[in-house]
């Protein structure tokens, strides 16, 4: 793995610019930058996600509200209609019941995920309450691509959903969902679904939380039944874990060469057999947003630097999609939400050694 050197000597900030002003010029690979949004009716948003619809359009989603873990935060959303961004609408919030003198009792939502199997309802999954520690699963679905949206319903005891990343969709059909805990250590589980959320199977934890904590895992195909997870630790390197028959059994749970700032990160198996992880290659703060390359899951090589400035970069959700462009989302300083588009193709390819 390159040091951080070879990454500041290829950074190229992603400039910020806005849905109307024209695009400056961009890094080898980037397509767009873009604000999902310029103006929003709350002040801090976090918490990203970004799918393609059954009928090839895109909608994100994230947490906003007042500021994170505020009793008022909901799940926002937009979808791209003619090539822009329609205005966010908050369609979740945690209220749970109504008091006797007319207030009501209401929790935080966190972290949506978008997904959109191969056939079935457009699925978007969330967390409520008042902690990470202490949250539960909830799923909402849409048939029209994000416009409606189904009422809300909890997932089962014990059954968080993806807790972050994207779930994957296996060649049985099933979801394989990487998830993750938080009031026992950081511990990393793995849900299964054949049904689009109706019932659940769980597995794990892969690790106990003390000698590696560990969250929020991203699921890669390495071929056959091989699968890689990678995602965020306390230990200061994003953390990986492999199975070998399709996220049955998953070995022990261990440090890749990248570093990680105790921050999220996202990671997608491209159909031309890479694999890009999209994360702050940086031990403290959440400043630089990386993105890099690897054939083989191991050896990850620097393609591209999407910020670089001071600030807040973070919690980036990567997708490809059918026309095989990859499109990231991420925050830009708690404020907004930023949407890149790369070309895969014009993105470096890791150097063989």
């Amino acid at each position: 793995m390159r040091s951080a050197l070879v990454f500041a000597s290829l950074a190229v900030a992603v400039t910020a610019c806005s849905l109307t002003n024209a695009q400056e010029k961009l890094p080898p690979g980037v397509i767009k930058s873009e604000f999902i949004y310029e103006t929003a009716p709350v002040p801090s948003c976090h918490a990203s996600t970004i799918e393609e619809t059954a009928k090839g359009s895109l909608v994100a989603a994230w947490f906003g509200g007042e500021y994170e873990k505020h009793p008022k935060v909901g799940i926002w959303v937009a979808r791209q209609v003619a090539g822009r961004w329609t205005a966010p609408v908050e369609v979740a919030n945690g209220v749970q019941y109504a008091k006797p003198d007319g207030s009501v009792q209401r929790h935080p939502c966190w972290n949506p995920v978008l997904f959109q199997p191969k056939s079935g309802p457009l699925l978007l999954f969330y967390k409520v309450g008042p902690s990470p520690s202490t949250w539960w699963g909830m799923l909402m679905t849409s048939e029209d691509g994000g416009a409606t949206w189904s009422a809300p319903q909890r997932l089962p005891e014990h059954i968080d959903g993806p807790v972050k990343n994207k779930p994957v969709q296996l060649p049985n059909g099933d979801l394989l969902c990487g998830s993750s805990t938080e009031h026992d250590g950081w511990r990393v589980h793995f849900e299964r679904t054949s049904d689009l959320g109706l019932t659940w199977q769980r597995t794990g934890p892969v690790n106990d939380g003390k000698a590696f904590g560990a969250i929020q895992p991203s699921i890669l195909f390495l071929g056959g039944d091989k699968l890689l997870a990678v995602g965020r630790s306390k230990q200061g390197q994003v953390f990986q874990v492999a199975s070998d028959d399709l996220g049955q059994t998953w070995g022990p749970l261990t440090a890749t060469t990248l570093p990680n700032p105790n921050a999220g990160t996202d990671a997608v198996t491209l159909k031309d057999g890479r694999h890009v992880i999209v994360y702050n290659h940086t031990p403290k703060g959440r400043s630089p947003l990386n993105v890099a390359v690897s054939k083989d899951g191991q050896d990850w090589q620097p393609a591209l630097v999407l910020e670089s400035q001071p600030g807040e970069y973070s919690y980036p959700a990567v997708i490809q999609t059918s026309d095989g462009l990859v499109h990231i989302v991420y925050t830009w300083k708690r404020q907004r939400v930023r949407h890149v588009v790369l070309d895969p193709a014009k993105v470096p390819a890791p150097i063989t050694r």
